[in-house]
């Protein structure tokens, strides 16, 4: 195949699993499909690949479809969301040969103390040797984990950014995370004085239930539509660092470093000038957008 020919085929919407590892830069092995391959790439994914909803906000519409998906975040170097994120995961792992199951859930709101209506988000189950492990590479923020989980209620898992567990009950799973004390230096933009006082936070519950991408649809479309929708009042970018994160959300910059003394975490913030935004989507994730972007942040709900 000459170049030019190539070139016009991959236009079209070849993906390859190659062109992927370079764009979070994994460059690591992958000829079998083991934990410690699986783990290599998901924290490439998660620290190359931001959460992010900025197309909501640029007059741009989140697809599902895999090959959308696969332009928009390897071809373009732009993040999403849940439903974008471990969608090009889960392609990425059937094509190295990994047992993938789609799953869905419902996630926790603390300000309502409630679980969501309806399955909101996809995440991964993938079965290594037996044993099952959640993968979800599309959460965001404080509450992304940081290495495959395995599925065993009750045992506490600690990872970096805290201690995550699981806990079953009738075939239904809970995620939830142990938090660390924070300390904010520039308390006046901090978060609730409730939220900050929070031990333990949910995040999730689940079934076992296989799904289809095709499910997801209707929720999809809600989610970037409905007024109410956290995703229409906030706009929301983060990405995870080698040892926390960071999220712009609205024009709140914040920077998170994880256990930095005393199991305690280092929440730095500060507020952005309009003439910010665009450098600092560039240097601090790496975005650079196509359409003019507009930031909002009108929902008082929490996300760290």
């Amino acid at each position: 195949m000459d170049g030019q020919t190539e070139k016009k085929t991959r236009h079209q919407g070849n993906m390859d699993i190659k062109e992927y590892f370079a764009r979070i830069s994994y460059q690591g092995s992958y000829d079998k499909p083991d934990l410690d391959t699986l783990t290599g790439i998901f924290q490439h994914h998660i620290r190359s690949v931001p959460f992010e909803n900025l197309s909501i906000h640029c007059g741009e519409r989140v697809e599902l479809d895999l090959e959308p998906v696969y332009h928009k975040i390897v071809k373009k170097n732009r993040g999403g969301w849940c439903m974008e994120n471990n969608h090009l995961l889960s392609w990425a792992l059937k094509t190295l040969g990994y047992d993938i199951t789609l799953l869905g859930s419902k996630v926790y709101v603390p300000e309502y103390d409630a679980y969501a209506d309806e399955i909101d988000h996809l995440l991964l189950k993938v079965v290594l040797d037996g044993k099952s492990y959640i993968v979800d590479g599309g959460f965001g923020m404080a509450y992304q984990l940081w290495q495959p989980m395995e599925l065993i209620s009750g045992k506490d898992q600690p990872q970096t950014p805290g201690t995550f567990r699981f806990l079953e009950e009738n075939g239904i799973w809970y995620l939830e995370k142990v938090k660390r004390k924070q300390y904010v230096p520039n308390q006046s933009v901090s978060t609730s004085h409730n939220v900050e006082k929070e031990v333990c936070r949910r995040v999730y519950l689940f079934t076992l239930q296989p799904r289809d991408i095709e499910e997801f649809r209707p929720r999809n479309l809600h989610l970037q539509t409905a007024p109410d929708s956290l995703f229409v009042t906030k706009s929301i970018c983060s990405l995870q660092t080698t040892d926390g994160i960071w999220a712009l959300v609205g024009w709140k910059l914040t920077e998170m470093k994880y256990n930095y003394k005393d199991n305690m975490d280092l929440v730095e913030i500060r507020i952005l000038a309009d003439e910010e935004i665009e450098k600092t989507l560039k240097e601090k994730f790496n975005i650079t957008l196509d359409k003019k972007f507009v930031p909002i942040n009108t929902s008082r709900l929490s996300l760290f």
